[in-house]
């Protein structure tokens, strides 16, 4: 049983990877932050646009490992349309798990990241793209790092 939501979990992580979801440059928004990982490299630059406290339209540009842009991948379709409050209530769940496994039922397609708390030199690969759109979301605008 397990092996087979293993299977899926990985299926899904290919999935968005290889075919990434909202990917690209976004005309008109309003705020912006990169994200850098120095010890794997992965890159990924988070671009926003707000209506209000409601983030209306959300992309991601980058470059990294499959874990990398997947979890940029499904952060965006999981983010889009949802308030700020909201946004930083999944970030801390979506830490907690990844940090310390679990099953990811509080938050939905995200929980396909579950496993990587068993690869810890994972973790910052999937933890990326958060911490860059929190920082677009208090408009720091500014470069974070895992490190």
């Amino acid at each position: 049983m397990f092996d087979d939501l293993d299977d899926l979990y990985q299926q899904v992580i290919l999935d968005h990877s290889r075919s990434p979801r909202n990917y690209g440059p976004l005309p008109g928004a309003e705020r912006h932050a990169q994200g850098k990982n120095p010890l794997c490299g992965d890159q990924v630059t988070v671009h926003l646009k707000m209506d209000g406290d409601r983030i209306e339209d959300i992309r991601f540009e980058g470059t990294g490992c499959a874990i990398a842009k997947a979890s940029a991948s499904v952060m965006t379709t999981t983010l889009k349309g949802r308030t700020r409050r909201e946004a930083e209530e999944l970030f801390q769940n979506f830490q907690n798990l990844i940090k310390n496994g679990g099953s990811g039922d509080l938050i939905g397609k995200l929980g396909v990241f579950a496993g990587v708390h068993k690869y810890p030199s994972r973790i910052k690969c999937a933890i990326l793209c958060w911490h860059a759109v929190m920082a677009a979301l208090r408009n720091e605008g500014s470069m974070v790092t895992t490190e």
